[in-house]
């Protein structure tokens, strides 16, 4: 496997208004017990920090994650780490919780102005780097959800604006009214749905990709995840890990953990790896729990890839091969195929 201590975790431009980041990201969120048991604030704090240690600057959460505690453990892992060099992205939108499922969605301008005062407050900090519409409020028009987000950066409380799960169409809406930095999406070997039409849009408008679960929600983990999945955990209730849509997702498993055999690295690594191959815009956030899953992730960028080496591995995990759907049933009525907004100056 890649050793991480040889790695360098180059800086990339997210988008092309000048946002800087470590090219590997971390996602906070499974550190307040989304997908497993919350970890201690402490082990919390020192994740955080480790990440910082080794070249990682760009730190996602959301208001949405415990909901609030994920943002009030960054906020505490940020006052030990120097602010200027630290790239904080949050987001706003979803509100209720998973289990039970009570989850709506939300982006009036009112909504958004109190989100982000809140979210401050919660980090502890006068500016937000990276603010995302977590997922897009269909009955708003979205020039009237980015107009106000246009008011927060104008005020110093927003340095940029980024959209998460939206529409090919409410992406280029949403730029029309102020340049959107970065689109965060679930892009993973076994998710790339978003291949054929969001990533050109991306593209096209200057707009950075950050992938999330670029493991496949841990799928790429080990032979560990694949053949046992923890009752406790996130997984268990998820399509992709149950029953027989289980059984064939686990041929991917072996065609890429042959794969990996093949580069001399673990099939998480690969998977990582091939994510951040996939263009100098595209900054993954992987999360962990445990500081040596978050040093084989910083492994993967050790992992060169040629460009043969990525067109094998993509035909190994065709579009649309993966069994069962990428989020559970609730969730995917807010996935990017679904959302665009009314026009605007429309009544619903």
């Amino acid at each position: 496997m890649a050793e991480d201590k040889a790695v360098q975790i180059p800086r990339v431009q997210l988008g092309s208004q000048g946002f800087e980041v470590s090219k590997l990201g971390f996602g906070c969120m499974g550190l307040s017990g989304v997908y497993n048991s919350p970890v201690p604030e402490e082990d919390g704090i020192s994740i955080i920090k480790h990440a910082f240690s080794k070249g990682i600057t760009f730190f996602d959460t959301a208001d949405v994650y415990g909901p609030h505690l994920n943002e009030i453990l960054l906020g505490k892992a940020l006052k030990q780490l120097p602010r200027e060099k630290v790239q904080v992205a949050t987001k706003f939108g979803i509100t209720g919780r998973r289990d039970p499922p009570r989850i709506t969605v939300k982006g009036t301008p009112e909504y958004v102005r109190s989100c982000c005062e809140a979210s401050l407050n919660r980090l502890g900090v006068d500016y937000i780097d990276l603010y995302y519409q977590h997922r897009v409020d269909t009955t708003v028009p979205i020039e009237e959800t980015v107009g106000e987000l246009k008011k927060l950066v104008e005020e110093g409380k927003v340095k940029y604006i980024g959209l998460s799960e939206a529409s090919p169409d409410t992406i280029r809406r949403a730029h029309a009214v102020h340049p959107i930095t970065a689109l965060q999406i679930e892009w993973s070997l076994w998710t790339r749905d978003i291949e054929e039409e969001l990533i050109p849009v991306c593209r096209e408008l200057g707009i950075g990709i950050v992938p999330y679960s670029p493991l496949g929600r841990g799928f790429f983990g080990g032979r560990g995840v694949v053949e046992g999945v923890a009752a406790n955990s996130f997984a268990a209730n998820h399509p992709r890990f149950v029953g027989e849509n289980l059984n064939k997702n686990k041929e991917i498993y072996h065609r890429i953990e042959s794969l990996a055999k093949k580069h001399q690295t673990s099939p998480i690594q690969l998977a990582l790896s091939w994510v951040l191959h996939q263009g100098n815009d595209v900054v993954p956030i992987p999360g962990t729990t445990k500081i040596k899953n978050l040093d084989s992730n910083i492994g993967s960028l050790g992992v060169k890839l040629k460009e043969e080496d990525i067109k094998e591995i993509s035909d190994a995990v065709p579009i649309n091969q993966a069994a069962g759907d990428s989020d559970s049933g609730i969730l995917m009525q807010w996935r990017w195929k679904l959302a665009n907004t009314p026009p605007k100056d429309s009544k619903i």
